[in-house]
């Protein structure tokens, strides 16, 4: 693009970002204690200076802390960057730089598929011994991203978002590469947003609702330079936590390019997910930037304001680091919040998503000093903003500076129940005084959401996560083994609840092979039939593995990629994950929006659940049992559902032995169906409705140890 007839305005403080008009685009840049700004627009992506340059000058192009200009002549395509000067005193937190180009906070593409050069992005003299207290006085934006104006113009084709009850949700959190990337998935564009579009008809077979995207967000993926010991290849930022630019989705995921092709992807990806039924919630990372510490690069927050974009320490040459990255937004600043909330408007608005992922959320709680707030206004204001009414919203409800609030946060906020994770991990490990725990997960968590006045929805049930082992690696291995990640095996967590059953790693014994198949199936049955909003792992229902990596943040391979032939050695799991989301849509015992009471609410003798053990006698909490049994009341239903359902009957087994237990009698007019027995080879560990199998007049069933049994009502064939 040439820039050679255009003429300026001063313009006005609002909007802020590239904005085009007719004719022209329009500028608003953010800086407090800037004293010099200029707008640079480039002609090329690869251009090492711009074409032209233009100041904007203190008496007539701000206002207040706002600096603006309008550029007649340029429109949607135009490529620019920013310069911005003031006092460099670091050891004050003010690192103004004015021979460094910067990004544009609010810019909604990055020209991309090169490898960002961070040591050109440095404001400082690496070789100086100074380090970030020297200033560099060259300016050269060859490997650095541009900036470019996009026009929101779209063919929705009368799109909106979905907006699913939070409670009617089965979210499927995937990276968008690992989704496609393999060559078992077949598609024309793997890794891309086009990809994730030939992946629908997978995910409507498989039946979730919810697609949870990791950050997709623009960051330089190349950040670090390390290698796998072992294959000697370059390890790069595969999850994407180190944001650069919030507006703008990764331009390396598109298929078509990264001149701003990448926004029309991502908004045919969304509508055509749409089409299928099958909402988009994006992970967002608001708690730090890809800045890093003081030691980092700068791309924009730091070189633009650094003061009121982060938090610094007393010490103000550096960083309070509660992200555990080098630097923590600050997020409850006004400038910073009033980013976050045009942000998350652009998102639904402009982008058609129906939710969000807070990473570190509780960062977000935290003033400038690091302190958690009663009322923070930027979770408070999240909440109840108009535009996002509909919106979900769900936080990783702890930080890496120690802050750890699973369910503190209030309102209509939903977050990740990590307490779920552990106690159903280690009820089905076999680990002693667990049976509580687990009746109080698989019942909604009350204990951490019921006197903050939220229902069980808000409890985001999980066993897995991108963050830690896959389903089949968590019954696979007893510790981590992340040796190619470069890092001696110290990263990723320690503590993960599982176990191998005999054999580290993968083995062709058919005795293990098959019990960890069964554990696999109690796992995913306990959390798809617990009240809550359960979330997936992609890959998890075919038996994904990561070969006991539990931290493949650096691995954009086949350990991180959804390998789909690995259906033919767990095939049946996928058949057996498909049928439980089918069973949870079809039942609304399981998708109750408000907390059991252990009363009679409906009237029918029967309390709206009722806890036994094995013998059919009350269950004795103070015992230290492997076994429980639980009465759902299918009528008490109608009070939420407008209908009735059928009763359901759960037994678990987490012993290593068989047990027997005792049934109680079905209301008069129906019998007990066994429709889940994990326990039973395919088609029995899971009958097709109406194909159940009758219980024997008896009712007493036989356990097998490590098994998870489902009754449900049926009329009785003498009735019918």
């Amino acid at each position: 693009m040439q820039y050679s007839e255009i003429t300026t305005q001063p313009g006005k403080p609002y909007p802020l970002g590239a904005t085009p008009l007719p004719g022209r685009v329009h500028f608003g840049l953010v800086s407090r204690h800037a004293t010099r700004v200029w707008l640079q627009l480039y002609s090329d992506p690869q251009a090492r200076f711009p074409e032209r340059e233009f100041e904007l000058l203190p008496e007539l192009h701000r206002t207040g802390d706002v600096w603006h200009i309008e550029v007649q002549g340029i429109g949607p395509g135009a490529m620019y960057l920013f310069r911005v000067d003031g006092p460099f005193s670091p050891e004050e937190g003010l690192r103004f730089n004015p021979y460094r180009p910067l990004l544009d906070p609010y810019a909604k593409a990055l020209t991309g598929n090169f490898t960002w050069n961070l040591r050109e992005a440095l404001a400082y003299d690496h070789e100086s011994p100074r380090k970030d207290l020297s200033l560099r006085t060259t300016g050269d934006a060859g490997a650095f991203p541009k900036c470019i104006v996009v026009d929101d113009l779209f063919d929705w084709q009368g799109d909106r978002p979905l907006n699913y009850p939070l409670q009617d949700c089965i979210i499927y959190e995937a990276h968008l590469r690992g989704l496609s990337c393999h060559p078992s998935a077949e598609v024309a564009h793997p890794g891309t947003y086009r990809g994730v579009i030939e992946m629908i008809p997978y995910l409507k077979e498989l039946g979730i609702t919810s697609l949870e995207l990791l950050p997709v967000h623009e960051f330089d993926e190349h950040e670090f330079e390390r290698y796998n010991p072992e294959t000697g290849e370059r390890l790069i930022n595969y999850w994407g936590y180190n944001t650069v630019a919030f507006f703008a989705p990764k331009g390396a995921y598109a298929a078509d390019g990264a001149l701003g092709e990448q926004v029309a992807e991502f908004k045919e990806m969304v509508r055509e997910l749409h089409k299928a039924g099958i909402e988009v919630i994006l992970d967002v990372v608001f708690n730090h930037s890809g800045e890093g510490s003081e030691l980092g690069p700068t791309f924009s927050f730091r070189g633009i304001d650094n003061p009121t974009y982060y938090m610094l320490e007393d010490d103000r040459r550096y960083y309070r680091n509660f992200s555990g990255t080098g630097n923590t937004m600050n997020c409850n600043n006004p400038v910073m919040r009033t980013l976050i909330m045009e942000c998350l408007h652009y998102w639904v608005v402009d982008m058609h998503v129906d939710g969000f992922r807070f990473d570190l959320g509780s960062i977000l709680g935290r003033d400038e000093r690091g302190h958690l707030l009663e009322n923070a206004p930027i979770l408070d204001r999240i909440a109840n903003d108009p535009v996002l009414r509909d919106t979900k919203i769900i936080a990783e409800a702890w930080d890496a500076g120690g802050a750890y609030q699973v369910g503190a946060f209030r309102g209509r906020w939903a977050e990740w129940n990590d307490r779920f994770r552990d106690d159903l991990r280690r009820y089905w490990r076999g680990d002693r005084n667990t049976v509580a725990a687990l009746a109080t997960r698989f019942a909604g968590s009350a204990d951490l959401y019921h006197a903050g006045g939220r229902k069980p929805f808000h409890s985001i049930n999980f066993i897995t996560s991108h963050d830690g082992f896959t389903l089949r690696d968590l019954v696979s291995y007893n510790r981590k083994h992340n040796e190619e990640n470069g890092e001696e095996n110290r990263d990723g967590h320690n503590g993960n609840f599982s176990y191998n059953y005999g054999h580290e790693g993968e083995t062709e014994d058919p005795e293990i092979r098959a019990l960890r198949l069964r554990q696999m199936k109690n796992l995913m049955g306990s959390l798809l039939l617990s009240l809550g909003t359960p979330m997936i792992l992609s890959g998890d229902e075919f038996g994904r593995t990561q070969g006991g990596n539990n931290n493949a943040y650096c691995q954009n391979n086949a350990i991180s990629w959804n390998d789909y032939r690995l259906g033919v050695d767990y095939g049946e799991l996928f058949r057996f994950t498909r049928m439980l989301i089918a069973l949870r849509k079809r039942h609304p015992v399981f998708t109750r929006p408000e907390f059991y009471t252990g009363l009679d609410n409906s009237r029918s003798t029967r309390n709206d659940i009722d806890w036994f053990d094995s013998g059919g006698g009350r269950m004795d909490w103070a015992k230290n049992a492997s076994c429980l049994a639980i009465y759902i009341d299918g009528t008490e239903i109608e009070r939420h559902a407008n209908r009735e359902d059928d009763d359901f009957y759960i037994m678990f087994n987490a012993s290593r032995e068989e047990e027997p237990f005792s049934v109680p009698d079905p209301p008069e007019g129906l019998r007990w169906v066994r429709v889940i027995d994990t326990s039973k080879e395919p088609p029995g560990d899971f009958c097709e409705p109406g194909l159940e199998e009758g219980l024997p007049p008896e009712l007493e069933i036989s356990l097998q140890g490590r098994s998870l049994v489902v009754l449900r009502t049926a009329p009785d064939i003498d009735e019918e």
